[in-house]
């Protein structure tokens, strides 16, 4: 069984896992998976759909019991989902502030509110919201205790392209206003080079660490779509192997 712990001090990581084994019946997805995110450090882990990235962060979250090995976490994690997963009775003001858990964090309301841009919309319900304010308004409800670190699980993946440009520029500002750690999911090589300082790939059954660097320089979208054995030509990509 696994252990969880919450560390304190400056000098912990943001999140230090060891030895993580994960299976789901007969399929083993981790078996001693080792990662480490630095305080102020946004990561993020790309690999071909189904190789894990997504139960990662579940395990991290504490939403998925991983089999085996240890994850440490300093201080609040938040979590934003691919779909915003809000209540439709309940106005966004409400939705923000549901995973509040004392007047403090309640008060936080309208700021996280006004940072993601929907301080005029906090009296909306979600059948009001366009799909971009509506994962805006998930990302206030991930920010509303104040996270030391966010996890963030294809948070652009269901928007059209230019709500997707918005929203990814808008998680890089506020990243870089709350200094939070974060750790994003993605299948998309321009989201990991406009948020992360660092990208992992995920590859191979269990999943190993492929490959690791820090964006602008090994990062590079050639060696990223490398890692991930696509290639790219004339604006069209193609796993490699397959015609």
């Amino acid at each position: 069984m696994s252990v969880r712990r919450r560390t304190s001090g400056t000098e912990s990581p943001a999140a230090r896992i060891r030895g993580l084994r994960k299976a789901f019946g007969e399929r083993l997805v981790f078996d001693g998976l080792d990662l480490d995110v630095a305080r102020g450090e946004r990561v993020a882990v790309l690999g071909a759909s189904g190789c894990g990235k997504s139960t990662l962060l579940r395990c991290i979250a504490g939403l998925e019991r991983s089999d085996a090995g240890t994850i440490a976490t300093a201080g609040e994690i938040g979590v934003m989902f691919q779909e915003p997963r809000l209540f439709p009775w309940l106005d966004v003001a409400c939705n923000v502030g549901f995973p509040a858990r004392d007047d403090a964090e309640r008060a936080r309301v309208p700021s996280v509110l006004a940072l993601v841009g929907l301080a005029h919309a906090a009296r909306r319900l979600p059948k009001e919201l366009s799909g971009g304010m509506a994962q805006r308004a998930a990302l206030a409800r991930a920010l509303v205790r104040d996270p030391h670190l966010l996890l963030l699980d294809e948070p652009f993946a269901a928007l059209d392209a230019l709500r997707r440009i918005e929203l990814r520029a808008a998680v890089h500002e506020i990243l870089t206003l709350t200094r939070a750690s974060a750790i994003l999911v993605t299948h998309d090589v321009d989201d990991a080079l406009a948020i992360a300082d660092r990208v992992i790939v995920l590859a191979g059954s269990p999943a190993e660490v492929a490959f690791t660097g820090n964006v602008g320089e090994t990062a590079t979208r050639s060696a990223i779509l490398d890692a991930l054995g696509v290639i790219e030509n004339g604006g069209h990509a193609r796993v490699r192997g397959r015609t």
